[in-house]
């Protein structure tokens, strides 16, 4: 009675031929083709498999092997333009590729077990932390403030907008020209005091585009305050100035 011999599963031909190269340890550019093909046409007499489809697929590649074999042992007539390609260089390249997806197989299977240890959690927030909130002192931050510390404060985000030009792109041509209207801007920034009721005197500033939006905006807040419709303060020197609406504008009408 023959002992039974387990073979390993392949999962085609080029799978098989591989591993035969490893095994023998040799140069997957240099195949000794005799040696390969002995031990592939061996581990194909010892199959038994039922499935007519992968049965097929081994024998091609052994009828392959064989070609190339005996392509192989006939005698080379090289010539001086030209030498005699190798045989086996469509296999070789045939299991560069197939060995590339395989590897590439690995690296994705292992990075899924990876994934899989991997556990994340949703941002939250707890109630307390997200309803809590800050007590400011309105009558003690809100502080006086003279016209030179806003003139400061202007000169300031006059700078962050020179700053923030593109010396390449500053000169390229307009298509449009940008109009912007005193009484028109003036309307605007009391709608948006009217919304705040009280705001950033920085953070208003921000929201012009351009340079002369930004200078018409300031004149606007001046005329404003000049009509009692704003009020501002400011705590300390070169801090940020908060801007209160009162209300009453003649402007508005």
């Amino acid at each position: 009675m023959g002992i039974p011999i387990k073979l390993e599963a392949f999962e085609g031909p080029l799978d098989l031929l591989l591993h035969l190269i490893e095994k023998n340890k040799v140069n997957i550019y240099d195949i000794p083709i005799v040696l390969i093909t002995e031990q592939y046409m061996d581990y194909i007499s010892a199959m038994q498999e039922n499935n007519m489809d992968v049965m097929s697929e081994f024998l091609v590649m052994a009828a392959t092997l064989l070609n190339i074999k005996s392509r192989m042992l006939l005698p080379r007539e090289e010539t001086e333009e030209e030498e005699e390609e190798d045989p086996r260089q469509e296999l070789v390249e045939r299991l560069l590729e197939y060995k590339m997806y395989k590897y590439m197989s690995y690296e994705l299977k292992d990075r899924q077990m990876d994934a899989s240890h991997i556990l994340y959690k949703e941002a939250s927030i707890p109630k307390e932390v997200e309803q809590y909130k800050e007590e400011v002192d309105l009558d003690e931050l809100l502080q006086d403030v003279t016209l030179g510390k806003l003139n400061t404060i202007f000169r300031s985000l006059i700078r962050k907008q020179v700053d923030k030009i593109d010396p390449i792109r500053s000169k390229f041509g307009k298509i449009e020209k940008e109009e912007v209207n005193l009484p028109e801007k003036m309307i605007f920034i009391e709608e948006y005091a009217r919304s705040k009721k009280k705001f950033s005197f920085r953070r208003l500033m921000e929201l012009s585009s351009s340079k002369t939006e930004l200078i018409v905006s300031f004149l606007g807040i001046l005329e404003l305050m000049k009509t009692g419709v704003l009020k501002i303060v400011q705590e300390h020197i070169f801090d940020d100035i908060l801007i209160t609406y009162v209300g009453g504008s003649e402007s508005g009408n």
